[in-house]
């Protein structure tokens, strides 16, 4: 069986990526007790030793604001660890995955991002995030990056367990308007992910197959919506009683230590092309995934 290694394994993506990628081979999951970030050498030692066929590395450094004032860690997690993954990949001959955000983008586009549209990250995350990506590509290794956004689930820290904690606790929630992208369940990353993987690994596949499709990928659910009409959708569809009070308000209206863009909408066409696959539409994944906390 193929050697999977998968980083991360207790965050959002990880926890579901444990299992779509079952199927596909021996997953040997690790997290940040296992595998730090932080030490090169260590890297190095763990991917050589495993020996892996496919690398997947969901392990992200995701704390936007604090990264403002950590940007040595950030950028160590974010930046220098997956070019050495790549790096480590390519020597073995393995396929890397790694996930970016949309926040290497600066927002100010009048519609949605490609993957050609030029990157201006405006903080200290997106700039790591862009650090790593290019890092990969540097590499030679091959690869898939998925750049996806406004990812949510079940469990973990989230906008969506965020909100549902508040909505029992206030009377009114105030909550941005202005910023528009697509809620992504983490769900659906897995099963995409695992979906695209088992086409480029598929028996007699060869080497030139994965070459053609190496490169860069948003995937993210389907449509769009700002952060309190995610938030409307979210006290619908939990029924909480009694509703809170939500009341629009602007990005100047809640300011914080790392910018963000305005715009976080990717467009995935790409995606379809070349894979035939989609993540679903944001409102009937968020359906879903309320099923489940509930």
């Amino acid at each position: 069986m193929r050697k999977i290694l998968l980083t991360g394994k207790n965050g959002q993506v990880g926890w579901e990526l444990q299992r779509t990628l079952t199927p596909l081979g021996q997953v040997i999951a690790l997290d940040v007790e296992e595998l730090d970030f932080c030490d090169p050498d260590a890297i190095r030692q763990t991917v050589r030793s495993i020996g892996p066929d496919v690398i997947v590395n969901p392990a992200a450094y995701t704390a936007v604001d604090k990264a403002e004032s950590e940007p040595g860690l950030a950028m160590a997690v974010n930046g220098v660890a997956p070019g050495i993954l790549a790096e480590e990949a390519r020597k073995l001959g393995a396929l890397l995955v790694h996930y970016s955000t949309d926040y290497i983008f600066d927002g100010r586009k009048d519609g949605p991002y490609v993957e050609t549209d030029e990157p201006n990250p405006l903080g200290v995350y997106g700039k790591t995030k862009l650090a790593g990506e290019q890092a990969v590509r540097a590499s030679g290794a091959d690869h898939l990056i998925f750049r996806t956004s406004w990812v949510y689930g079940a469990r973990g820290k989230n906008f969506l367990l965020t909100m549902l904690r508040l909505a029992k606790e206030r009377n009114e929630l105030r909550v941005v308007d202005d910023q528009i992208g697509a809620p992504t369940w983490c769900r659906s990353l897995g099963e995409v992910t695992a979906l695209a993987l088992a086409q480029v690994l598929a028996p007699g596949a060869s080497n030139d197959a994965i070459r053609r499709v190496s490169g860069t990928y948003h995937l993210t659910s389907s449509g769009s919506v700002s952060w309190c009409g995610f938030t409307a959708e979210i006290l619908r569809l939990a029924q909480i009683y009694p509703v809170p009070a939500l009341a629009p308000i602007t990005t100047p209206e809640y300011p914080t230590p790392a910018a963000r863009p305005l715009n976080s909408m990717l467009s995935n066409d790409k995606l379809v092309r070349t894979f035939g696959l989609a993540a679903g539409d944001w409102d009937s994944n968020l359906r879903l995934c309320l099923q489940e906390v509930a």
